[in-house]
């Protein structure tokens, strides 16, 4: 377990003290972590969540993931690490398609 300090504006307390409480028994952690997994299921991760990334020089042309800059041969991309969350489909949802970023898109 880790504490992390930040600031929340005054809506969003207010939103994660009725959600918790609704659904997760006042449990913020909780709630914080399903609201992180469903935006992570709905930008297509399913569950699957990136923990960092790993140097690939890469052997032909490809574009970055993201920005969809063309990268040539012999370019230092980064490709993902994905970590399992705890969404029940996300065996089945972990991207198969070749997926590297450029240094300026990992940077953001």
């Amino acid at each position: 377990m880790k504490r992390l300090n930040f600031t929340l504006d005054d809506s969003t307390v207010e939103l994660l003290n009725k959600l918790s409480e609704k659904y997760y028994k006042g449990n913020k952690s909780q709630t914080v972590r399903a609201a992180l997994e469903s935006l992570a299921a709905r930008q297509g991760h399913d569950g699957w969540v990136i923990s960092g990334y790993t140097p690939l020089k890469i052997d032909h042309d490809v574009n970055c993931h993201t920005c969809g800059s063309e990268q040539s041969e012999g370019n230092v991309l980064f490709k993902p690490v994905f970590e399992k969350g705890n969404s029940p489909n996300a065996i089945e949802h972990i991207p198969t398609e070749e997926w590297v970023e450029c240094q300026t898109c990992i940077e953001k």
